[in-house]
């Protein structure tokens, strides 16, 4: 209703596809690809529709509402791009590394709804065993455990960590283009946080 009173159809239009992108991350959870390669990308996008496209497509929206040019608008579209995947990121690094009590949900949620996420990615290039419990969606028994154990033994958490930071240093670089203000330092701000949250 709220996004209807604004009477603009290009915002309403940036706005739906949130929607859109949400629903095809949904369904691409669904399913895991064969080989590694596209495994990564199938999960690189996923991560930009389920988490990502909320807030680029939505600091799209605020610019092109307060009249900025299209450089401005695509600006703080991939500024929220980067930020909204180094978020997700960073989540999927918690999963593992934070406790049940500071996330507020158990410790390797993830893996237990069968999900692959970039630390078990990484790690199957040290450890090629998690290829086929990736594909059986860790329903075995014993899968959650053997996974979580070997994500900690491999270079995957360093190897999110690095990706997290890679994308938050690319939305802090972009937001350093934004003329000085208080607004201009709350990107770089949120940019830190986002790096450096614990649940």
């Amino acid at each position: 209703m709220l996004l209807a009173r604004l009477k603009h159809d290009e915002v309403t239009h940036i706005l739906s596809q949130v929607l859109t992108d949400l629903v095809q991350g949904e369904f691409m959870q669904l399913g895991s690809k064969e080989t590694e390669n596209e495994r990564f990308a199938h999960y690189f996008t996923k991560t930009y529709r389920k988490t990502a496209s909320l807030i680029a497509n939505s600091l799209k929206a605020v610019a092109v509402l307060s009249g900025a040019d299209e450089q401005m608008v695509e600006l703080s579209f991939q500024y929220g791009r980067n930020l909204g995947l180094a978020f997700q990121f960073v989540d999927d690094l918690l999963d593992f590394v934070s406790s049940s009590e500071a996330m507020g949900k158990p410790a390797a949620a993830d893996l237990k709804l069968g999900l692959a996420t970039a630390p078990v990615l990484f790690a199957c290039e040290k450890f090629p065993e998690l290829n086929p419990m990736i594909l059986r969606r860790f329903r075995e028994p014993g899968d959650v455990e053997r996974a979580y154990e070997l994500v900690h033994k491999s270079q995957g958490l360093e190897q999110t960590r690095f990706l997290a930071r890679k994308h938050c240093i690319e939305a802090l670089r972009l937001a350093s283009q934004i003329s000085e203000s208080p607004y201009q330092k709350g990107l770089i701000v949120v940019g830190d946080f986002v790096l450096n949250r614990m649940k």
